[in-house]
């Protein structure tokens, strides 16, 4: 039985510390390839990387990139100009002497092509409270390999105290709540001109987000409850961080799915409601798209392998003892 904690416990421990880095770590990349984006300017397309908490560039290397990019986007809309003009305007920001180019700004100039919403508007809840949510799977984590009840249910008490303390002190009191809201609306403003609209879809962000913080609260009460009234309850501490994975793939597949079924109709091109590609390679008007998992992803795929196989064990101690904890 000794041998069994030990082992669940370094699974276990594995686990969390390779969710700590994963946290961290790009999980996705996405990128755009066309004919008229040359390989010199952009050896990779126009790629971004997709994080928990953020959407990153993933150009490496492009001195002229952006140069090139505002003479093919000015090239192409050439016969466009008079109803295409946002645009243009919002690459008169983009410095042309960059020694790097950024894709994140990039995809959002292609993207508008078809009137699709800017990247950033993505995930807006989600991204914000990522980190609550990782310290709630980090304190259910320690609790699992604990091997007493009491023990268990005393550690998951004080460390669900701390991560909602933080979180209501760091979303309301310090105005992360509000800030957050702000980004949105200003990310949406960058190609829309519907400042009305824009400031409900923020009021939208900020209804949703205090539902997911007073949620995940009540979530933990709920954990707190049902480990102590059932030695079984225990088994869902790992198996909630273990579907990381697929909690990742529903969320990026969900939005994808938006943006692609919400294109707005003062696109300089007109696309019917599309299906984004989640995984492979698709085709979007001249531009060919690539997804595909990046390295963090495989972290996530070894906290299920752990975290699976802990889950396993203890499962088996509790059926072999009945006085198991």
């Amino acid at each position: 039985m000794k041998k069994q904690d030990g082992l669940v416990g370094a699974l276990t421990l594995i686990a969390l510390v390779v969710m700590v880095i994963a946290y961290f770590s790009p999980i996705w990349w996405v990128s755009l390839t066309a004919p008229n984006y040359p390989k010199d300017a952009f050896p990779d397309g126009i790629r971004i990387h997709f994080h928990f908490n953020q959407v990153a560039n993933g150009c490496k290397v492009a001195g002229t990139g952006t140069r090139i990019a505002n003479e093919i986007i000015q090239g192409d809309l050439s016969s466009e100009t008079e109803r295409w003009n946002p645009i243009l305007d919002a690459n008169k920001n983009v410095d042309k002497d960059a020694k790097g180019l950024d894709c994140v700004h990039e995809m959002n100039t292609i993207n508008h092509y078809v009137g699709m919403f800017p990247i950033e508007t993505g995930a807006p809840v989600e991204r914000p409270l990522a980190k609550y949510f990782f310290g709630f799977f980090v304190i259910m984590l320690i609790a699992f390999i604990l091997p007493q009840r009491r023990a268990r249910i005393a550690l998951l008490i004080a460390g669900f105290l701390m991560v909602a303390v933080w979180m209501l002190v760091d979303q309301f009191m310090s105005g992360k709540l509000d800030a957050q809201v702000q980004n949105y609306i200003l990310a949406a403003g960058t190609f829309f001109k519907e400042p009305d609209r824009i400031a409900a879809w923020g009021e939208n962000v900020r209804l949703i987000s205090e539902i997911v913080i007073f949620g995940l609260i009540a979530g933990m009460v709920v954990i707190v409850v049902g480990v102590a009234k059932s030695r079984q309850f225990q088994l869902v501490l790992p198996l909630v961080p273990a579907l990381l994975p697929v909690f990742f793939l529903i969320t990026y597949a969900g939005w994808l799915w938006y943006f692609g079924h919400n294109l707005h109709s003062w696109a300089a091109f007109t696309v019917k409601p599309f299906m984004p590609t989640v995984f492979g390679e698709g085709k979007v008007a001249q531009f060919s798209t690539y997804s595909y998992p990046a390295w963090g992803y495989g972290l996530l795929m070894l906290i299920f392998v752990c975290l699976g196989l802990a889950l396993l064990i203890r499962r088996k101690q509790l059926r072999e003892d009945p006085d198991k904890e």
